[in-house]
């Protein structure tokens, strides 16, 4: 049944009121662009329902009319999957579905509705005496809904794990308006199909997460925050391992960032000043951290000790909370910097963590190869494998040119690596319409085949974020 965009904006208003529906394309822009600006069709409107039977009344009437429906929260998503991709969809924003439900330290459980702001969420956690550990460099706008649809990860997921693994349960409304009523805290329950696992991740496509139960834990007392200097990658995986043996489960950062990452910053002027110990090829960023009357001092003693065994080159450690703010802002600000230092092309890959090496060695050796003058600037977790592996243009080259010339071949080259070595093409940005077809290529077909499968059991008429993920 065809919809015309007219016909859409009244219907949605009668169905959750004017207020909540934008029809106008020069109010729609917030929504349609998205970080990358690789995107630019337009949508039929904008729904911003406050409350789940507005979602459900939402879903129902686009199931009957045919109309395809995109999630979007915080509209951080790298691939596209939060905008449109052919121009008649409606964009339902989550973001007046804004109430932390409740926070329940005995049972380390939060429960919060989707459109809930990820600092938000944060605060309200460490109001009670707890945290909410997943942490990434977009949470200042990023919503839960969009995190657990992407099953984001960040730099915690060392020691906790990625978003699928802080989910208990989900609450979400399915293409015909059904409300799947997955809220739960419980440890164990062994009754069936582990159905919050399906929505988690699947951008949108199976349902539409409306709030979650969420793992929360007690609040560290102090962090250990150190950056290291270290002459190699071998020296950076070696490092890893051994401090992996002494802190364990304290550890819960290490992020590898490259000289050039450093002198980006410095000459934008991103950085009050150098937070690292000195000139080196690669830094480290590393935190453990300390539980009440937990023993200090565990980071440097083991780094001391690194350095006594050679991994360590130099290091400086965290004095004060400015001291630790500087230098998780020098990680956090890698993928910013790279804008304003031209285009750039990336990746969000995984492989092994004893490959890391060999990926971006040989990564490095091919790009330059096919672009001379290209910046590599590999940075990230390498404590779980997953590298943003990014190149920014040659100094001077024109931005569209590098783009149209480079993209596709340097795209090809890093993943034929990346697959060789047993890793993923996609680490916790997800598919959205960016690798739509790339998953095509990569995935088992028998995989592709049975969530295919899921889909149409679930989403029959294809209204569901259509086109993404599975194309």
């Amino acid at each position: 049944m065809s919809v015309s965009a007219a016909e859409i904006v009244t219907q949605l208003t009668e169905l959750i009121g004017a207020d909540a529906v934008i029809g106008d394309p020069g109010r729609m822009t917030t929504y349609l662009s998205e970080p990358r600006k690789r995107f630019h069709t337009g949508a039929a409107a904008i729904a911003t329902p406050g409350s789940v039977p507005e979602v459900q009344a939402i879903l129902r009437w686009a199931n009957e009319k045919g109309v395809g429906i995109i999630p979007q929260g915080g509209n951080t998503g790298l691939v596209g999957g939060q905008v449109p991709l052919r121009g008649d969809e409606v964009i339902l924003s989550t973001a007046r579905l804004d109430r932390i439900r409740a926070i329940d330290p005995a049972a380390g459980a939060m429960t919060a509705e989707s459109g809930v702001i990820l600092a938000n969420a944060h605060e309200a956690a460490e109001a009670e005496g707890v945290i909410l550990p997943l942490w990434l460099a977009s949470q200042g706008s990023a919503r839960i809904g969009g995190v657990l649809s992407t099953n984001a990860g960040g730099v915690n997921v060392l020691a906790y794990g990625n978003a699928r693994d802080l989910t208990m349960g989900v609450e979400a409304v399915l293409a015909d308006g059904r409300l799947y009523q997955g809220l739960n805290s419980l440890k164990k329950d062994n009754t069936g199909y582990d159905l919050k696992n399906l929505l988690v991740g699947a951008e949108g496509t199976l349902g539409i997460i409306t709030a979650a139960t969420l793992k929360i834990f007690p609040k560290p007392e102090d962090y250990e925050t150190a950056i290291v200097s270290l002459s190699s990658l071998d020296a950076a995986l070696r490092l890893f391992e051994y401090l992996r043996e002494r802190a364990r489960r304290r550890l819960s950062a290490f992020e590898i960032v490259p000289q050039l990452g450093l002198e980006m910053q410095l000459r934008q002027g991103m950085l009050d000043r150098d937070p690292t110990p000195g000139p080196s090829p690669w830094y480290a960023l590393i935190e453990v951290s300390r539980l009440t009357k937990g023993a200090s001092g565990t980071l440097m003693t083991a780094i001391e000790a690194a350095f006594a065994a050679g991994l360590v080159d130099n290091a400086v450690f965290a004095e004060s909370l400015s001291d630790r703010t500087r230098m998780w802002a020098f990680r956090e600000q890698m993928s910013e910097v790279q804008s304003k230092e031209g285009a750039s092309i990336k990746h969000d890959v995984s492989v092994p963590i004893d490959n890391v090496p060999e990926l971006i060695t040989e990564g490095i050796a091919v790009a330059e190869k096919l672009i001379p003058g290209i910046r590599a600037v590999p940075f990230g977790h390498l404590g779980d494998g997953n590298i943003h592996f990014n190149f920014s243009q040659p100094v001077g080259a024109d931005p569209k040119t590098f783009m149209a010339e480079s993209d596709e071949k340097l795209h090809e080259a890093i993943y034929d690596i990346v697959l060789r070595l047993g890793g993923s093409v996609s680490a916790e940005h997800g598919i959205g319409q960016l690798k739509v077809d790339l998953l095509r290529q990569v995935k088992d077909p028998v995989a592709l085949q049975m969530m295919r499968s899921i889909k149409q059991a679930l989403d029959p008429k294809g209204i569901l974020n259509p086109g993404k993920v599975l194309g």
